[in-house]
């Protein structure tokens, strides 16, 4: 089962770290990127967009899945 916030990205399988980054960001709200006091939850939730992503590429998951 994949992660119902990655999932609200919309990336393609093939999409580089750097698109799953930058959509993460994308993802937030502005405030909630500018509360200092978040940076461990921010870096946590980036950190666990990426290894969402890199296991449904090695699962080889097709984009319509």
């Amino acid at each position: 089962m994949t992660d119902p916030a990655y999932q609200g990205l919309g990336l393609l399988p093939t999409a580089s770290p750097y698109a799953v980054l930058r959509a993460a960001v994308r993802a937030l709200h502005p405030d909630t990127r500018a509360v200092r006091g978040f940076r461990a939850a921010r870096k946590r939730f980036y950190r666990q967009m990426l290894c969402v992503h890199s296991a449904r590429q090695a699962a080889g998951d097709d984009p319509a899945s």
